[in-house]
């Protein structure tokens, strides 16, 4: 098992700290490190600029990937030519994972003014393009969303960029495993890490495909401070806006995305309760207080960084890639570098 580093926005690092956290990595020996996509800095350049700070430390640089970005803010094409020229440019050191980013809910979707799609036929659609772009042929296809007349990559020689495919459900993780390179889950413990390689499998079992070849890679929170109530309470705050939503979720809304995945996973009664306090006024506050600390354990780990590393490793069972996705107890580049020291690959217990 390959051991990453996730870094995202809410940390709040420049691109200075960017870099000497890149390099930070490389000395205590991750191979890789990443980053989520939404409306800020463009995910492709930080994955660049990360790559090349960590060449002071490791020449060839460490691995870089993006999981996931979402297909909504680009095309096929887009997709190929910026991950296709960062895998030239890093000599194939970088994974691209795309995803729904929410297309299946209509508020994200009238934000940006995009119509009702089915968001297993999109993603069918840029797999299959995106990854014969970057295959180096040329594409004629026309699916429910995409359509591409004698398009092709004019990056020679192609660049092969391994594709990924962010999943949570069943219909998805099959489709992952029929089409793409890799799967990036999010916000699972073993048993739905096991469940989900279930249904990669079956996927990959209706065109004949050996399931090892698609690889998973998981995001794993992790929150580190001598202070446990003040990472608990970073680590819980973290989790609501996956568990529980901006809103109180319809009852459609419950079978969809994050929470049908949180519920699948048993958790279904607890944020019943939750919803209920967000019902009758309870402030963001109030209900990260009253977030069970059963179900924050079960997903990840707050707490002193000593318990950090079997903690993560107990939670990456499965796994070809586990990436520790910091959450910051504290504002600050030091918060940071104690949760990534606190579960460098050194630190495994064997």
């Amino acid at each position: 098992m390959y051991i990453g580093v996730g870094l995202d926005a809410t940390l709040g690092l420049s691109l200075e700290q960017q870099g000497e956290l890149s390099q930070e990595a490389a000395s205590l020996g991750y191979t890789s490190i990443w980053t989520p996509e939404s409306t800020g800095m463009d995910s492709f350049q930080l994955c660049s600029q990360r790559w090349n700070a960590s060449r002071s430390v490791v020449s060839e640089g460490i691995d870089t990937g993006i999981a996931v970005s979402p297909v909504m803010y680009r095309s096929p094409l887009a997709f190929a030519m910026s991950g296709g020229t960062l895998s030239h440019l890093t000599g194939g050191k970088f994974t691209m994972g795309i995803g729904t980013g929410g297309a299946y809910r209509p508020r994200s979707r009238q934000a940006i003014g995009m119509p009702k799609i089915s968001a297993l036929s999109l993603m069918r659609d840029y797999l299959v393009t995106v990854q014969d772009l970057v295959r180096g042929k040329e594409v004629n296809y026309e699916g429910e969303v995409v359509t591409l007349k004698g398009m092709q990559l004019g990056i020679n020689p192609a660049p092969n960029t391994p594709v990924y495919l962010g999943t949570l459900g069943p219909a998805m993780l099959k489709l992952a495993g029929e089409l793409a390179d890799g799967v990036c889950l999010n916000w699972c413990n073993p048993e739905q890490i096991a469940w989900s390689r279930d249904r990669i499998a079956e996927g990959a079992a209706l065109v004949s495909r050996d399931p090892s070849e698609i690889k998973v890679v998981e995001y794993i929170r992790v929150c580190v401070d001598e202070d446990e109530e003040l990472a608990r309470l970073a680590f819980a705050k973290s989790t609501m806006g996956y568990a529980l939503g901006q809103t109180v979720p319809t009852q459609r809304e419950r079978q969809l995305g994050y929470r049908a995945h949180f519920e699948r996973m048993g958790f279904g009664e607890e944020l019943a309760d939750l919803d209920q306090m967000r019902r009758e006024g309870a402030t963001n506050d109030e209900v990260a207080e009253a977030f069970p600390a059963e179900v924050l354990k079960k997903v990840g780990y707050y707490g002193k960084p000593e318990g950090a590393a079997e903690a993560f490793y107990n939670l990456a069972k499965g796994l070809d890639t586990a990436l520790v996705r910091v959450v910051s107890a504290k504002p600050g580049i030091d918060s940071v570098l104690a949760t990534m020291r606190a579960c460098q690959p050194a630190n495994r217990s064997e």
